[in-house]
């Protein structure tokens, strides 16, 4: 009978003991305020119930209130623990006689407890606790010995002490493993939140860098993209999610990067790599990037980290200096052939008319007139190419500048059949430049334009705006037109499709153009004619 006491009270001691725990553990882990007070006061409670099942054996009441006094000691110290001693000790007087064994063996206890407790604050829960339950022993064998309380049944208080020593046990480890797992559920909440604003930090450089952040396995699946692909090239989500990266390579780039990749599954090192994707629009980017490896869990390559950079812009800001520097070089070697040409040239030249005054019966003098002013026009074109001018730019009126432009080619124009139509939006047109060099461009443009339609035809000028502060003049002839590979060689020294030209007249363009904060842009298509339009800033 006295075991299945024993079994219920430590039922019901665990029991009491994992309410609070585990109703703790649904709510919020915020601290408790007096969190000894209360406790100490549940443990009382908890004493008192297990004195209302206490055991009776020969006048003398038997229970496990000091299991909840114990353990509240070893882990919320003296105050918590002599709240739940006290609410012990009177629940025992309330309930049964002999209270001078009763308070004896309290004050005992308690005494013990504390001392216990001062000594022992360095050790683990586990350590106090068995030393504060050793303590107990000694109260309880005092107690026993000084009132003779069953001295002739030692059985007896073998069991009881046993039984404390189960709900001691049990009580603690219920307690113990709820602090373990709370403070590995706080390392876990601290490790998540680590991460959480880890994830949060790479997450928001991905979804704003321009770069491009790919992840492909070995097959060149993709299994992850950054967003920026959507406003880079223009895809969105859907339309690449279940492709391989090798769909939007430029096909002459896929054989490079395919080999680039299967090397890095083997080497297991980063590489730089250029190549092209395309544009949902259906032009081609030029990208640089960065691949790394990275490993799985049995040490192997497992994906490639790809990091692309859009360059298209530092490719043209490099051919812009490549032929900047070009420019230069041509510019000083021609201004220096030109110097050296002009000096015999003059001279020829003098000795030629000289002689054509003397004989001008002689039917070659003014062929050779002819081609020495050809030279002489391509030396002075060499030295304003080669030698910086002095330029006073003042405030223009565009449209009287065109239309003077268009009288001095009009009787040109007349005897090739052609007509010139302009058209002025109606606003007033004001820039900043230097008359002549911009009167020699509209002309350069316009003799192209008349010496590209054999046949006549009509060559409209436009000039509009078409942003704040800049205008647009455009020049539209019905020529011949010129081959589409051939049109960004434009303005390059030397280079012309004219039988007698030297292509140094497009590039003198371009360099007033530049000088005057400007741009002159070409396109054609064969037998339907050439478009210029050149930009320039205007100025109030």
């Amino acid at each position: 009978m006295i075991l299945l006491d024993y079994i219920v009270n430590l039922s019901i001691f665990s029991l009491l003991v994992s309410i609070p725990l585990v109703i703790r553990s649904f709510i919020n882990h915020r601290p408790i305020k007096q969190v000894r007070l209360w406790a100490g006061i549940y443990g009382g409670i908890v004493s008192v119930i297990l004195v209302m099942l206490s055991i009776q054996e020969q006048g003398y009441s038997y229970d496990i209130r000091y299991a909840p006094v114990i353990l509240i000691y070893t882990f919320l110290g003296p105050v918590a623990g002599i709240i739940t001693g006290a609410f012990a000790l009177i629940a025992r007087l309330f309930t049964s006689g002999q209270w001078y064994p009763a308070i004896t063996g309290w004050m005992i206890s308690m005494t013990g407890f504390i001392i216990i407790h001062m000594y022992t604050k360095h050790l683990t829960y586990v350590k106090r606790c068995l030393a504060i339950f050793g303590t107990y022993v000694v109260a309880y064998v005092l107690t026993v010995l000084s009132f003779h309380i069953l001295i002739d049944n030692p059985l007896f208080h073998l069991e009881y002490l046993l039984f404390v020593l189960l709900g001691v046990i049990f009580g603690g480890l219920l307690i113990e493993s709820y602090v373990k797992l709370y403070r590995l559920n706080s390392r876990l909440t601290d490790m998540y939140k680590l991460v959480e604003a880890s994830e949060s930090k790479y997450r928001l450089i991905a979804e704003n860098t321009s770069d491009l952040i790919i992840v492909m396995d070995k097959e060149h699946a993709i299994s992850y993209f950054s967003p920026s692909h959507e406003y880079v090239l223009g895809y969105e989500y859907c339309e690449i999610e279940n492709y391989k990266l090798c769909k939007f390579i430029h096909p002459d780039d896929v054989r490079m990067f395919k080999q680039t990749i299967s090397e890095m599954f083997v080497s297991e090192n980063s590489q730089s790599i250029e190549f092209r994707l395309g544009h949902k629009a259906g032009h081609w980017i030029v990208f640089e990037s960065r691949c790394m490896p990275v490993k799985g869990e049995n040490q192997l390559i497992q994906s490639i980290v790809i990091i692309s950079r859009d360059i298209s812009e530092r490719r043209k800001a490099e051919e812009f200096l490549l032929q900047s520097e070009k420019l230069s070089i041509v510019g000083e070697l021609a201004a220096g052939v030109a110097h050296e040409i002009r000096n015999p040239l003059t001279t020829v030249k003098g000795f030629v008319q000289l002689y054509k005054a003397e004989n001008s019966s002689i039917v070659y003098n003014d062929l050779l007139l002819s081609e020495l002013e050809r030279i002489e026009t391509i030396t002075s074109e060499l030295l304003s190419l080669g030698k910086p001018q002095a330029v006073q730019m003042n405030r223009l009126n565009l449209k009287d500048l065109i239309e003077n432009t268009l009288e001095l080619l009009s009787p040109q124009a007349h005897m090739n059949a052609i007509q010139l139509k302009l058209y002025v939006e109606k606003s007033e047109f004001y820039i900043t430049g230097e008359k002549n060099q911009l009167k020699q461009v509209f002309l350069n443009v316009l003799k192209n334009a008349i010496e590209s339609m054999a046949d006549g035809g009509e060559i409209y000028i436009n000039i509009l705006k078409r942003n704040e502060g800049e205008c647009i003049i455009s020049f539209q002839d019905q020529g011949v037109g010129i081959p589409e590979e051939i049109l960004p060689r434009l303005g390059e020294p030397f280079y012309t499709l004219k039988e007698k030209g030297t292509g140094l007249g497009l590039m003198i363009c371009h360099k007033i153009i530049k000088q005057h904060h400007g741009s002159i842009t070409f396109q054609s298509k064969m037998n339907e004619g050439t478009l210029v339009e050149i930009k320039l800033p205007l100025t109030r």
